[in-house]
This record gives structure tokens, sequence and C-alpha cells, in this order.
């Protein structure tokens, strides 16, 4: 491990409740009861939540988040809408003299950024498939939703508008392109799903190659999870829900890099594979290399990149404030000079459970801020000294902070020495 942590300030906090909802059919019927004091389903409503991407808005002020499958399972999730929303947080700062900023996360319009009320029809986009690329069974095509008992009708509006769910897709990251087409990496394939800048799906699901790094003895044409539905009777060589979970875009918009978060079956231990995708020919390049994991890390949450060869991973445990002892860190991943298959060089970059916050911008009555998340899948870079970051609250889930229903926080971080950052606006 190279070193070089960075000594970093939390610069700006804000916070959505995790009791926010956008319009929408019915959701939470398969996750059962609730939790938190927070009970399901949720009638006429999808929640907002479950943040596993982050891009910039249409404003400066603005960003576009996206949410995961929902309730965390393919079975528990075929009445939640795949989306892409767009929020304005109003950061709580330090102005020099006291502290300014209502630190709250409102809704905005997508296409502009300007505020809303509420989380409506105006402030996001769903996932869709009305020509019929995904080339697998999808909920809008069924009746009755494949969850529970298989004896609720599907919503007539994922029906006609053959909107994607999260028992179709569990998608993890999202990236703009040069041609400012979406591309959504998922871990059911784990497959790259191509759209356009409305959500609309544009061809049918890339699977993802097996490209074998040094000392592998993985097998099979391509890394499949027990949740491929071209799985049939073969054998899985990926863990559920181990995916795509980062991916990120170089500044040029032309190569995807996308990052397993668990490791292929034979690969060597602990390792996690980044492979990389070339835009124009939408087809892998065969170009490889190897994340490994620390001793204390089990799963990584996010990449993004800092230029051509830098990219910043989030890598954590599962332990939160109430549970286990939390391990999240960033860590600065270089490619440079790295052969095909090696493992790319890693430094540690910023401790998320111990950033100075000598304003107390949290108003948790301590100087010093924790990010104890179970799961935190959001960093986006907001210039070369600032970060923001992001934490997936898997609602109604607990424990993250206490007992109560995670919410989803907003964090300003600042860098003591700048990134060599090189990346497009929209990344």
């Amino acid at each position: 491990m190279a070193a070089g942590v960075q000594a970093t300030e939390l610069t700006g906090f804000a916070m959505l409740p995790a009791n926010t909802f956008a319009v929408g059919p019915t959701s939470g019927q398969f996750a059962g009861a609730g939790a938190g004091g927070n009970s399901l389903p949720l009638v006429d409503r999808q929640p907002v939540q479950g943040f596993s991407a982050v891009l910039r808005g249409p404003t400066g002020n603005s960003f576009y988040v996206m949410t995961d499958n929902g309730f965390g399972a393919k079975t528990n999730s075929a009445d939640t809408l795949l989306r892409l929303y767009a929020m304005r947080p109003d950061f709580k700062t330090w102005n020099g003299r006291s502290v300014v900023g209502s630190g709250k996360v409102s809704p905005a319009e997508f296409e502009t950024g300007k505020k809303l009320r509420a989380f409506t029809s105006k402030s996001f986009i769903s996932l869709n498939d009305p020509d019929h690329k995904i080339g697998f069974d999808i909920v809008a095509g069924m009746a009755n939703y494949p969850n529970g008992a298989n004896d609720i009708p599907v919503d007539s509006s994922i029906q006609a508008n053959r909107l994607l769910t999260g028992s179709d897709l569990d998608i993890e990251a999202v990236r703009k392109d040069k041609n400012g087409n979406l591309w959504f990496g998922e871990e059911f394939g784990p497959f790259l799903v191509k759209t356009d800048h409305k959500g609309k799906v544009l061809r049918s699901e890339i699977a993802t190659p097996n490209i074998l790094p040094p000392g592998s003895s993985a097998t099979g044409p391509d890394v499949m999870s027990p949740q491929n539905p071209y799985l049939g009777a073969g054998i899985p060589n990926l863990g559920t829900s181990r995916g795509f979970e980062g991916m990120a875009i170089n500044p040029a918009g032309d190569k995807l890099y996308t990052l397993l978060e668990g490791t292929v079956t034979g690969d060597p231990v602990k390792t996690l594979r980044i492979n990389e995708f070339d835009i124009d020919t939408e087809s892998y390049t065969g170009n490889n290399w190897l994340y490994q994991l620390e001793a204390e890390g089990t799963n990584i949450g996010d990449m993004t990149a800092i230029n051509d060869h830098q990219f910043i991973v989030i890598e954590r445990n599962g332990g939160t404030a109430t549970n286990g002892t939390p391990f999240k860190k960033l860590y600065l991943a270089d490619m440079a000079s790295v052969a095909n298959g090696g493992l790319v060089k890693k430094t540690e970059l910023v401790d998320l459970m111990n950033i100075p916050d000598p304003h107390d911008l949290n108003r948790d009555g301590s100087t010093t801020f924790t990010f104890p998340f179970v799961t935190i899948e959001d960093v986006l870079i907001l210039n070369p000294t600032t970060l923001l970051v992001m934490n997936d609250n898997n609602y109604p889930g607990t424990g993250g902070r206490d007992s109560n229903s995670d919410n989803n926080e907003f964090i300003k971080i600042k860098l003591d020495h700048p990134l060599d950052f090189r990346g497009r606006r929209q990344h």
C-alpha cells in the first residue's frame, strides 16, 4: 500500500430523510412489513432511496442521483421502478463566521434543475424498453408480478410504458458517454445497458466476457451471477449481488471501466476485475486490471475517473455505528505502467470514519465526522480539491447511525492536495 492519505475536512452537509417518496405505482408489496418504524407496502408511491450512482445535473447546484433495484433482491423488487432523479442539496457550510444553509435536499426538474416542491414526474426519468430490446422477459410483459405468490397483477402503467423494474435489472452504476447516451452497469447479469438521455433502452443488454487475468482458473465464456436470466442449468462464477458496483468513464467519454464488486470464482483471492469497454464499437477491448481489496475490505461501492489512468474507488465492509467495526475508505487507483491483468496501484485518499468537522456541520456535537453506513455507493469529483460522497440507505433499512431507518446523506469533502482532475463535466 502506497503512503499518501490526505488531510481532509467536511465542508458541506445535506440530508434527504429516509421517508421521501415519489409518484408511481404501489411498491414494497414483496419486501416484508418494513423496519425502523416504517411500514410497507407504499401505496401509490415509490421510495426515493438506495442511491447507487451520481452524475452532475443540468445546473451547477443540481445532481442526477440513481436509485438501485429497490428493496435489495430480484425476489422482492418487481414493483420498484428504475429511475434517475434530479436533486438540489442546500448544503450546510461555514462562511467564515457561522454555519449557513438549510442542509435540506430538494427535488428538481430533470431538464432544467429548477427546484420543485415534490418528486413529481418532472423530477425523474424511468428506464423503459418500448422497443423490446432487452433479450429476456421483463415484468412489464407479464400479467402478474413474478414475486411473492405471483398473484398480484402488474400495474398498468408499468405494462403500458414497458417500464423496467428491480426484478429485471439491479442497476448500480451509470455514466453519460460523449454522445449523450446513458450506460448502466448492473448486477444480475452482470450486464451493461445502453439507453438514450431519457432512459429508453437502445440495444440488447451486453454480457460480461470471462477475460482471465494471470493466475485465474475461472471457467465459462462469460461472467455470470446466480440471477443471470441466461444461466439455465449452468454454474455461476460470480456471487449474488457482486456485479458492476463501480463503473467509470474516461475524460473523452469513449471508454468505460467496469469494476466488479465480487471476486470471480478462480481468480486470486480478494481481487476484483476491471475491464475496459469501447463506446464506439460497443465491445470490450480485452484490456483489464485487478483491484486488490484490503484485509479489512469486503466490497467496493463506486469508481469514478480522475483522468485517463487514475480513479477513485470506495472500499468498505459491512460494519456500522451499531454493528461491528466500520471500514469505509476512498482509494486512488492508478493503472499507469500496470501490465494487462496486473494489480492497480492503490493509495489511501480519505478515511470516511475520521473526517475533521471543525464547525460541526451535521450538528451531532462532534468535530470529527464519521460515515458509518453499510453501503456507501456514490462519489463525484466536484473540482480538484472537493469530493461529493453519498450513502445508499437501503430503505427502510436501519443501523447506519441508530435504530431508525437510515437517511440519505450528501457530504462534501475538501482535500488538502489537488487531484490531477481532467474529467468531463458529465461523468
